[in-house]
C-alpha cells in the first residue's frame, strides 16, 4: 500500500531524498555538540585553559550553524516534496475517477470520492512530510546518541535498555486502541460530506419546505459523532506524553545518581563532570527522539485509513474496458437488441430489462413511452455502454457495443437527460463540450435547431453569457434546449432524448422535433417522453412496462393493438380538452 502511493512522488523524488539526507546531517551535528561541551568543561573550564574554551567554543558555533542550515534545507526539501506528492496523488486519483463507469461510482459513492480527493490526500501530505523528516530524524537521533553514550559509559546504557521496552509496549497498546477509532472517523467524514452535498443540491427544496432546522440537526448529529470519536482518540493518546515524560525524568534521575557515584569513585578521571553533562543532553536527545518517534507512529496510525482509502480508489478497476482490438468507427445508427436482459447488481432479485428483442434501422425516429419504473432510461443507457447487458447482445451499426472503443462509441451517441448538467462558464464554452472545434456559425445553427437561439440573443452578452454552476441562472426549459444544442454539435449517429423536453411547452417541443426531421434525417433519434404528442409522429413507438417492450408500432396501429398506449393517449387527450 505504501509503495503504491510512493509512485506519485515521481519528479519530486530528488527532493524527497535530499530532505532525509539533510536531516541526517542536522542530527549528526546536534549529537556532536554535547561531546564538544564535555571537552570545554573537562579540558577548558576545570583546568583553566582559555584557549581550549575559545577553540571548542568556535567549533560549537560552527556545529550549531551547520545543524541549523541542514535543518532549514531539510524543511524546504520536505515541503516541496510533500506538496508535489499530494499534487500528483490527487491528479492520479482524479484521472482514475475519470475512467470509472457508473458501477464504480455507485460502489464508492460520490461523497466518499470527494473526501478521498480532499481531506484524505491532505492527511497523506502531512504524513509524507513527517515521514521524510521526523521518521528519519528520530531513529537517527536515538542511534547516534546511543552510540555516543556507549562510548562514554557502557554501564549507563543499561538505563535505556530498561526504559525502551516499557515505552515500546505502552506505545503499541495506545496505537492498537486508537487505530479503530480513526478508521471509523474517516468513514464518518463520508457521511458528513454526503449530508452537505444533499443539503446544497437540494437547497431550494429545503427552503420551500422550511426544513433548515431538520437539516441542521442532521448535520450536527454526524458532526458530533466525529467530535466524540476524536475526543475519545485524543484521551487515549494523551497518555503518550506523560509516559514519555516519566521515562525521560526517570532516566535523568538514574543517570544523575549513577554518574555522580562514578565521578566520586573514579576521582573525576575515567568518568568526568563533562561526561555527566553530555549524558544529560544525550538522555534528552534519545528520549525526545523516542517521544517524536511515538508521534510519528500516531500520525501513521491516523494516516493508515486514508492510505487504504486512496489505494482502494487507485486500484479500483473499471468494469467496462476496451477490447484488445477495438472497432474505432461506428458505421451508422442502426440498433439491434438480441434477447437482452439487464440488472444493476448480481444480487438484484429481478431484471430491470428482460428479454428485449428489437431492430431499429438507421435514421429511424423512435418514441419510447412507459410508466415510471418501466426501465426506459435503462434501455437507452445500454447503447453508449454506460452499463453492459447482463445477457444478450446490444449492437450499434451492426457491431456488438462491447467490440467498440468506448470513446468511439460514446462519441457517436449523444444523450440529453431530463436533468442534464451545464458547467460554470460561458454559453459558448458549454456548447463546445459537444464539439471543441465548432465555429460560431455551427453553434448558432445547433441552437436554432434546439430553439435556443432566440433566448440566447436576448441576453445582454448573447453567446458569451456566463452560466453559473449547474446552470442556476437559466430556467429548466432553457437549460434543456442548451443541452440539446450541445448534443447536436457532436453530429451523432444516435441521438437520445431522455424526457429532455419535459420543461418546454408543447409548441417548442413540436418545433424541435420538426427541426430534427428536416435537418438530421440520417440520425437515429430515440425520444423518451411522458406526452403522447411528443412521440406520436415517430416512425416507431415502443411501449414499455415492467422492463419489457410490451408493444411496438406507429401511432395508429398502437391505438388499435395496445391497451396501455390507448389509455395513456385517451387520458391525455381528455385532460387537454378539459
Amino acid at each position: 500500500m505504501f509503495f503504491k502511493l510512493l509512485r506519485s512522488v515521481r519528479q519530486y523524488a530528488l527532493a524527497a531524498v535530499l530532505s532525509p539526507l539533510c536531516m541526517i546531517g542536522e542530527v549528526y551535528m546536534e549529537v556532536k555538540i554535547p561531546s564538544i561541551i564535555a571537552i570545554i568543561v573537562d579540558k577548558g573550564i576545570e583546568v583553566g585553559n582559555i584557549q581550549v574554551v575559545w577553540q571548542q567554543g568556535l567549533m560549537l558555533v560552527l556545529c550549531a550553524l551547520a545543524s541549523l542550515s541542514f535543518g532549514v534545507l531539510s524543511a524546504v526539501f520536505a515541503a516541496y516534496a510533500a506538496t508535489g506528492f499530494s499534487r500528483n496523488l490527487r491528479r492520479d486519483m482524479y484521472h482514475r475517477v475519470q475512467s470509472f463507469d457508473f458501477g464504480n461510482i455507485d460502489k464508492l459513492s460520490t461523497s466518499s470520492i470527494v473526501t478521498r480527493l480532499t481531506s484524505d490526500v491532505a492527511n497523506l501530505q502531512m504524513c509524507f512530510q513527517m515521514m521524510i523528516r521526523m521518521a528519519v530524524r528520530c531513529p537517527m537521533m536515538v542511534i547516534l546518541a546511543s552510540i555516543r553514550v556507549w562510548v562514554i559509559s557502557p554501564k549507563l546504557c543499561g538505563v535505556y535498555l530498561i526504559a525502551l521496552p516499557l515505552l515500546a509496549g505502552g506505545l503499541f497498546l495506545l496505537i492498537r486502541l486508537v487505530h479503530p477509532i480513526f478508521d471509523r472517523v474517516f468513514k464518518t467524514y463520508d457521511k458528513l460530506n454526503n449530508v452537505v452535498q444533499e443539503n446544497l443540491h437540494g437547497m431550494r427544496v429545503v427552503k420551500s419546505f422550511v426544513r433548515e432546522d431538520k437539516e441542521t440537526e442532521k448535520f450536527t448529529g454526524v458532526s458530533h459523532t466525529i467530535y466524540r470519536d476524536f475526543v475519545k482518540a485524543e484521551r487515549i493518546m494523551a497518555f503518550n506524553n506523560p509516559l514519555m515524560q516519566l521515562a525521560v525524568y526517570a532516566c535523568i534521575l538514574a543517570i544523575s545518581y549513577m554518574g555522580a557515584t562514578m565521578i566520586v569513585q573514579s576521582g573525576n578521571t575515567t568518568f568526568t563532570t563533562g561526561n555527566l553533562t553530555s549524558m544529560f543532553t544525550y538522555t534528552t536527545q534519545i528520549l525526545s527522539g523516542l517521544m517524536m518517534l511515538s508521534m510519528v507512529f500516531v500520525m501513521l496510525t491516523m494516516s493508515r485509513a486514508p492510505m487504504q482509502r486512496c489505494c482502494e480508489l487507485l486500484t479500483e478497476e473499471p468494469s467496462l474496458k476496451d477490447p484488445e482490438d477495438p472497432v474505432t468507427e461506428v458505421k451508422d445508427g442502426s440498433i439491434d437488441f438480441e434477447k437482452v436482459s439487464f440488472r444493476y447488481s448480481e444480487k438484484a432479485a429481478r431484471y430491470s430489462l428482460e428479454d428485449v428483442e428489437l431492430h431499429i434501422p438507421s435514421g429511424t425516429t423512435v418514441g419510447i413511452l412507459g410508466g415510471t419504473g418501466s426501465s426506459k432510461s435503462t434501455f437507452v443507457q445500454l447503447l453508449p455502454r454506460l452499463y453492459d447487458a447482463t445477457a444478450g447482445t446490444v449492437k450499434v451499426g451492426g457491431v456488438d457495443v462491447k467490440d467498440y472503443s468506448i470513446h468511439a462509441l460514446r462519441d457517436a451517441v449523444a444523450m440529453v437527460l431530463q436533468k442534464n448538467v451545464l458547467f460554470s462558464g460561458t454559453i459558448k464554452e458549454n456548447l463546445r463540450w459537444g464539439n471543441p472545434d465548432a465555429t460560431d456559425e455551427e453553434l448558432e445553427h445547433a441552437c436554432r435547431l434546439a430553439c435556443a437561439h432566440d433566448f440566447i440573443t436576448g441576453f445582454p452578452d448573447g453567446y458569451d453569457t456566463y452560466i453559473e454552476q449547474g446552470g442556476k441562472n437559466v430556467s429548466g426549459g432553457q437549460k434543456q434546449r442548451l443541452c440539446i444544442a450541445r448534443a447536436l454539435l457532436k453530429k451523432p449517429k444516435i441521438l437520445i432524448l431522455d424526457d429532455s423536453t419535459s420543461a418546454v411547452d408543447t409548441h417548442t417541443d413540436a418545433m424541435i422535433r420538426q427541426a430534427f426531421a428536416q435537418h438530421i434525417p440520417g440520425t437515429t433519434k430515440l425520444i423518451i417522453a411522458q406526452r403522447v404528442a411528443s412521440v406520436q409522429d415517430a416512425d416507431l413507438i415502443l411501449v414499455m412496462d415492467g422492463g419489457k417492450v410490451v408493444a411496438q408500432g406507429n401511432h395508429e396501429s398502437l391505438l388499435q393493438t395496445s391497451q396501455i398506449y390507448r389509455e395513456v393517449y385517451e387520458s391525455q387527450i381528455k385532460g387537454g380538452e378539459e
